[in-house]
């Protein structure tokens, strides 16, 4: 079930988070399947492709202010197993096929989802 702020977030996306979703909705980049606004633990994820465990986070210029809570947050997915990318609202507006570049690369690279046991035998 959704949250409500999840859900209040996704009725009322940044001009940025609308763009993109443009993009990654009907899986258009790298034939992924994005979902916005995902409550994941007590934070609300931007955009998630579960199958490559990967988070994008849009950021404002409030988050100029906020780098550590950003990186907490960026830990949290990290000890999740989820990769984060992180974009600039701007970068979207002012280089948005280097946005979308970075992130069809990013799914090129996605983990396995049945990795091999680590380590060597014993």
């Amino acid at each position: 079930m959704a949250s409500p702020r999840a859900q209040h977030l996704r009725k009322n996306p940044t001009e940025a988070e609308s763009r993109l979703w443009t993009a990654l909705r009907q899986r258009q980049v790298g034939d992924a399947r994005f979902r916005r606004q995902v409550p994941f633990g007590s934070y609300v994820a931007d955009f998630v492709c579960f199958s490559a465990r990967l988070v994008i986070e849009l950021d404002g210029g409030q988050h100029a202010k906020r780098a550590k809570d950003d990186d907490l947050r960026d830990a949290w997915f990290v000890a999740r197993g989820y990769r984060t990318l992180r974009f600039w609202n701007n970068e979207v507006f002012e280089n948005f096929d280097g946005v979308l570049t970075a992130i069809a690369t990013a799914l090129q690279r996605a983990p396995h989802p049945n990795p091999p046991p680590q380590g060597g035998r014993e």
